[in-house]
């Protein structure tokens, strides 16, 4: 599993798949989403905006596991 740090409270589901290198662009994590390749605690993810906070674990299909870390 890939840690992923980031420095604010939360991030944005869409936001963060262009952070972890999953996509380039904002357009394509939508498309990743609507196919239901994504999971978000083990739960399949439809939303752009959903909010991950440290210790949240995300899947993606094809790409592996991640999860959200505190930077410090």
């Amino acid at each position: 599993m890939k840690r992923i740090s980031i420095q604010s409270e939360f991030i944005k589901l869409d936001q963060f798949l262009k952070l972890a290198d999953c996509v380039p662009t904002g357009g394509m994590a939508k498309a990743l989403l609507q196919e239901g390749a994504v999971r978000v605690n083990g739960e399949i993810e439809e939303r752009r905006g959903r909010k991950l906070y440290p210790g949240d674990t995300i899947e993606v299909a094809g790409e592996g596991s991640f999860e959200v870390t505190a930077g410090s």
